[in-house]
């Protein structure tokens, strides 16, 4: 090779020169980019880690722990379409993509609810054969996956892959959990005894164990009820009995499966109805109980369950309006039911129901009142309670009502008479007592206190 003139060496040296100023030029500044990547880091400042993260990989891209941070802050922040930029700007700066990329991706997906695609990559995640670690927990999201489809038969298989791949008890408490969707009861509470034998301290095995412990209880019951559905698994009476079980077990989700088929079954079912909505408010989905026209205010017992006798009560009128759908008798006693339970809205749909086949019908002319009443609907509740004394004079808690209506509207002479109608019929201490104070307000002093001693003078059974 011939020697360079002394220019051209000069030159050339410069050149050299001006690459090496530039490169360590660069690594000033990507050590100052990573002092303060350090700092960010440890004060949590996601967005801080997310904007240095990206100037560092735009200056040296072939940072793996890097790109893996950015995914993961991105992902953490749900910063999704960022992430599927970073995402799509990794693959093509590394030769040989790395596995994270397609379980990024999978979470990318389900995070956007493409179930399809996050199946797809997850599934491509853990075939690429990742630590078995790695490997359990890519099971895991895709059993996770299944259970937001109610795939449920998937999810137990996918639930025995991530054991299979590296078992623990937190993975033996979660297809315990599977399995008791499946009814699966024996495989279940033997996972959780396994969980139970391998860390009894676990955080998930002491927060399963008693609720297992609880639902053992009835898995007599339960058992029988199995295997008569078996053989009539369209009878909604033994659904029900089955959901209602699974309810006073603590059992919600198990006990919505078995309500909402009942439910699908007789949309007419006001007893699957309740059952239903009283499971969903279990799980704190009040806007789905909502679409069942039952509010949150579903009266309860002390054990913060629906009564049994308010349940047997709304299935025997359930079956006699399947048999007759005119019976508006039947429509009364549940709308009455309904209105117990403190929900005015289907009690009310039920004595208007009832109006509509027998308009002549006083009980339910003053039910639809009582349900208005509450409703604040008072004009209207008034006019149904004075058509039901119409009907039927003799009874005196229709005149009693219309007193307290007309008295809340402070139309206390009507008030007056009305209670007194009541009282002519049958003296009563709430009758009297509304009469006293309506008289007292407008100065009838006289009549009021002859009240008052009619009222200490009632025998016991009136009172």
């Amino acid at each position: 090779m011939p020697a360079l003139s002394r220019p051209v060496t000069h030159i050339f040296l410069l050149l050299c020169l001006g690459h090496l100023v530039e490169g360590r030029a660069e690594d000033q500044q990507v050590a100052q980019l990573r002092t303060q990547l350090g700092a960010a880091k440890a004060a949590e400042d996601k967005p801080a880690i997310i904007e240095l993260s990206r100037r560092i990989l735009a200056i040296t891209p072939n940072d793996p722990q890097l790109w893996q941070m950015l995914a993961q802050t991105q992902l953490e922040t749900e910063d999704l379409d960022r992430l599927e930029q970073t995402l799509d700007a990794w693959e093509k700066a590394v030769k040989r993509p790395a596995s994270s990329i397609e379980d990024f991706r999978g979470a990318l997906a389900f995070k956007r609810k493409d179930y399809h695609n996050a199946e797809k990559h997850w599934l491509a995640f853990v075939g690429m054969k990742p630590r078995p670690s790695d490997a359990a927990t890519g099971y895991d999201n895709l059993a996770n996956l299944c259970a937001e489809q109610a795939r449920w038969e998937d999810h137990a298989a996918y639930r025995t892959k991530a054991i299979a791949a590296k078992d623990s008890a937190a993975r033996r408490v979660a297809r315990a959990c599977a399995y008791l969707r499946l009814h699966k009861w024996d495989a279940a509470y033997a996972d959780m005894a396994k969980a139970n034998k391998m860390d009894g301290s676990d955080s998930d095995v002491k927060e399963w164990l008693p609720q297992f412990e609880q639902l053992r209880r009835f898995l007599p019951q339960i058992k029988t009820l199995d295997a008569q559905i078996s053989k009539s698994p369209n009878n909604i009476e033994l659904l029900l009995q089955r959901a209602r079980l699974f309810t006073v077990a603590g059992r919600p989700l198990l006990a919505l499966d078995d309500a909402e088929r009942a439910f699908k079954l007789q949309p007419a079912s006001m007893r699957a109805r309740i059952q239903t909505a009283e499971a969903l408010l279990d799980t704190n989905r009040e806007d789905d109980a909502a679409k069942l026209e039952v509010g949150k205010n579903l009266e309860r017992q002390e054990d913060k369950h629906v009564s049994d006798e308010a349940l047997d009560i709304l299935g025997k009128l359930d079956t006699r309006l399947q048999a007759n759908p005119k019976d508006a008798e039947a429509l009364v006693a549940r709308s009455k039911e309904l209105k117990e339970l403190g929900q005015l809205t289907l009690a009310l749909a039920d004595a208007r129901a009832a109006l509509a086949i027998d308009d002549k019908s006083a009980d339910a002319h003053f039910e639809a009142a009582r349900d208005l009443d509450r409703l604040n609907q008072q004009t209207e509740a008034l006019s149904h309670a004075r058509i039901a004394t119409q009907l039927d004079p003799k009874d005196p808690e229709k005149w009693f009502y219309v007193g307290v209506l007309e008295r809340q509207r402070a139309n206390l002479p009507a008030a007056i008479e009305s209670q007194t109608r009541s009282i002519e019929i049958s003296a009563s201490f709430v009758a009297l007592s509304e009469r006293e104070q309506c008289e007292r307000r407008i100065g009838k002093i006289s009549e009021a206190d002859a009240d008052l001693r009619r009222i200490r003078d009632l025998p016991a059974k009136h009172q």
